[in-house]
């Protein structure tokens, strides 16, 4: 059964919900949605950083992926006025950086709960509400890094590879109601915001890392600030470039039509999602992740014979 989606309430097109709008990917699939003739409602945990969209018709709400009391009122109201959420776009999130052995895991949770947990939570917020109209559209925005993983940051491709097993059983739960499930997985993004969060968390805690830290502080300032030419600034993409895709997936979701599982976004994407499918770990480690990512040196093994 394949289902109809949520007929519009009051106000113009598809209501649509989207988190972690004050920037970036969030911020852009608003503005892209929004001139689509959806009902946007774009949220963030801190509303005043929402005014310009506000000034430009866009509804606001108030909503922090890891309080439960603002995620289900910001549904409530959508569904107040709507009836359902006819899509909801789960972009909030952040990255963080530095090695594993390195984390506390205080800060290991608050990943977890802002990439995975608030995820989860609002999509079983809004689906009881699509289910009872039809049908409707969850929209997650995973990473390449939802794929495979690279040194320095595993926490935060463990929250993607997490969001992209959720989104493919979710996706078969909830099929036969009318709902559609679906992932894209952009490659790196020319966000300043991302890139100046991800360096930044880039702190010293040891001196093990330390050349490491360096390094990759380096090398993520030149993918998001095109300090330096590297291969993933070359082809990184813009925020619009993911909003584009997501309001293609909405609008297939409104004409009632079934989108794929997953979207890559960018030439980056495409080639880096199917060279790890193809490669075995080994090759894919040398030829790729040692090669163009930092990762940390260790002691050059002495050779037999050598007792300096």
């Amino acid at each position: 059964m394949t289902g109809r989606s949520p007929a519009p309430g009051p106000g113009a097109g598809l209501p649509v919900l989207i988190t972690g709008c004050s920037s970036g990917i969030g911020r852009a699939c608003a503005l892209r949605l929004h001139r689509a003739g959806h009902a946007v409602y774009a949220t963030a945990r801190r509303p005043e950083t929402l005014d310009e969209l506000a000034a430009l018709g866009i509804r606001t709400l108030a909503l922090d992926v890891t309080d439960e009391e603002s995620m289900a009122t910001a549904v409530a109201k959508v569904e107040a006025a709507h009836g359902a959420v006819g899509a909801l776009v789960n972009s909030a999130g952040y990255a963080m950086s530095g090695c594993i052995e390195e984390a506390s895991m205080a800060e290991v949770r608050e990943q977890f709960e802002t990439n995975v947990y608030g995820l989860v939570r609002l999509s079983q917020l809004v689906l009881p509400a699509m289910r009872a109209h039809g049908g409707g559209t969850i929209v997650n925005i995973s990473s390449i890094f939802g794929r495979y993983a690279v040194p320095g940051s595993g926490f935060y491709n463990a929250t993607k590879h997490a969001v992209e097993a959720l989104s493919d059983s979710l996706r078969n739960e909830v099929a036969d109601f009318g709902v559609r499930v679906v992932l894209v997985e952009p490659g790196p993004v020319r966000t300043t915001r991302f890139g100046a969060t991800y360096v930044a968390n880039l702190r010293p805690v040891s001196r093990t890392y330390e050349t490491f830290r360096r390094e990759s502080a380096e090398y993520f300032e030149a993918i998001y600030t095109g300090s330096r030419r590297t291969l993933a600034g070359t082809f990184a993409i813009q925020s619009d470039d993911v909003a584009r895709r997501v309001a293609k997936v909405v609008a297939k979701g409104a004409r009632g039509s079934r989108p794929r599982a997953r979207y890559p976004v960018g030439l980056l994407a495409h080639s880096t999602i199917a060279l790890r499918r193809l490669a075995p770990d080994v090759l894919f480690d040398h030829l790729f992740v040692r090669r163009l990512f930092p990762v940390p040196r260790g002691p050059r093994p002495r050779k037999q014979g050598d007792h300096r």
